[in-house]
């Protein structure tokens, strides 16, 4: 029986890793594609239309600027090809008056690396200085025509990968959807377990939550990687100019969206330690939990919502009002330290929601009952 069961589960794990490698490479199908296509392109263009016999960089140039992720693909075309000629140049000019050799390859490197850092450029600027740097220093005479030629190389390898993004661009809007969704459906699963905790003073969902809460950063870093080479797209690609309105919309919740899941896991820290001092917490502040559970599920479908469909932001901004409208501050009269905190992070996570949903901050905030008595209005002042 133990056997069968330990199989059972084997297979199940089994098939979560086929179906989430599946899943990998259905989200970066067409990335990989467009590499393939600009490396082929770009070898065209330098062997049939430049005439470069061997233009092995050009593809190179090309996968290299494009990559599997979106972000800043225009940069890293940029920095390639500068780095190429930075690297080239440095090291034409030193090999020319101090010859080749392992003391030379050091200074010609480092030389070449420091000019691109004192640029101020990325990554890949300062690591293609100092590749074409080592390649002079090797193989190339200095003062040779090869040289040139891989900065014309890198240049066609750079402007194909522009072109296909422009030409067979991913869509600008749909990755960082989905890495939204994804951030909220975890939310939203994170309040579930909160509430079966509290409401049974059981550890252990809590702890689970928490698990979950943490574990969404990776998702945060990628929705605003994404969210980036999809504001490129747009820019680039005459196809989606115009998704820019629902890009900006998304970009605008991005920041809301990461200060929620801080607060959300600060929320769940607090709550693992009110259950394990045992306080008392109200139950009408359970109730909220779970209600924001749910509207984390409107939020959710919101987000991956086309223009027009439903739910849109009104019904998901009017759903969260609904809960921020309960939180009180009686619920957490003469409550503990942890109840009190876990009443407040709640109220900044309705907040933080609320600006998601397309409110203001400022508008977030005053939906929320006042915690201390506002002053009386005084028409002298």
């Amino acid at each position: 029986m133990v056997s069968a069961s330990r199989f059972v589960s084997r297979r199940a794990a089994a098939r979560d890793r086929v179906a989430a490698s599946i899943g990998r490479l259905r989200v970066s199908a067409v990335p990989v594609l467009q590499c393939g296509l600009a490396a082929g392109i770009a070898w065209f263009v330098a062997t049939v239309i430049v005439g470069h016999a061997q233009p092995f960089f050009a593809p190179i140039a090309a996968v290299v600027s494009l990559g599997l992720s979106l972000g800043a693909r225009l940069r890293r075309s940029v920095e390639l090809v500068c780095g190429v000629t930075v690297g080239i140049g440095v090291g034409d000019l030193l090999i020319s008056a101090i010859g080749s050799g392992g003391w030379q390859i050091t200074l010609v490197v480092v030389l070449a690396m420091g000019t691109a850092v004192l640029i101020g450029s990325g990554p890949i600027f300062s690591m293609q200085a100092g590749t074409s740097a080592v390649l002079v220093a090797t193989l190339l005479p200095p003062g040779d025509a090869a040289g040139v030629a891989r900065m014309v190389d890198a240049l066609i390898g750079g402007i194909v990968g522009v072109a296909v993004v422009a030409l067979v661009p991913t869509h600008p809007v749909r990755r960082a959807r989905r890495d939204a969704a994804s951030i909220v459906a975890t939310a939203a699963e994170v309040m579930r377990l909160l509430a079966d905790g509290l409401i049974g003073n059981d550890p252990k969902p809590i702890e689970k939550a928490l698990r979950k809460a943490r574990a969404t950063q990776p998702a945060i870093d990628s929705l605003r990687s994404n969210l980036s080479g999809g504001m490129e797209i747009s820019r680039i690609s005459p196809l989606y100019w115009g998704s820019r309105a629902r890009l900006a919309r998304l970009i605008a919740a991005a920041d809301p969206l990461d200060n929620a899941m801080r607060n959300i896991r600060v929320l769940s820290r607090r709550s693992l330690s009110l259950v394990l001092d045992d306080e008392i917490l109200d139950p009408r502040l359970v109730d909220q939990v779970e209600k924001l559970s749910h509207a984390l599920e409107v939020v959710r479908r919101m987000i991956l919502a086309e223009p027009g469909e439903q739910p849109d932001q009104a019904e998901a901004a009017r759903m969260l009002r609904t809960v921020s409208s309960g939180m009180k501050p009686e619920l957490v009269e003469d409550a503990g330290i942890s109840a009190t905190v876990v009443f407040a992070q709640l109220r900044s996570v309705i907040v933080d929601l609320l600006q998601v949903a397309g409110l203001g901050r400022i508008s977030s905030i005053a939906t929320l009952p006042p915690t201390v008595p506002r002053p009386a209005y005084r028409p002298d002042l």
